[in-house]
């Protein structure tokens, strides 16, 4: 085979990760299972991720691959910090659904 047929072009990132955003925005927006609405803010940081690499290497720099890296980092602690309040909540209350926990209201 000489070469691609359909090249990847930067519109083909740009798809996908609006995509992977929108996806992880209805996630947010639409389910109340507390996992689903952790994974869908992941999903739209991954989304972010696609974007700011494509940029960076339509650029030529490496500015967008190292924001990329703090955003996984982020993403990380943000992971780490709400399944321990997930626990948390699921052993005062026994559920994990977002409707059905008031621990806030007055």
């Amino acid at each position: 085979m000489e070469g691609l047929l359909y090249p990847i072009t930067l519109t083909h990132y740009l798809v996908l990760g609006a995509a992977l955003f929108l996806i992880g925005a209805l996630g947010v927006l639409v389910r109340r299972n507390l996992v689903i609405i952790l994974m869908s803010i992941e999903l739209m940081l991954n989304g972010v991720n696609v974007n700011l690499v494509a940029f960076s290497g339509l650029h030529g720099d490496v500015n967008g691959q190292i924001f990329a890296i703090f955003i996984i980092a982020v993403a990380v602690a943000e992971a780490a910090i709400g399944l321990g309040i997930l626990i948390a909540l699921f052993r005062n209350k026994m559920t994990v659904q977002a409707d059905e926990i008031q621990l806030l209201k007055w």
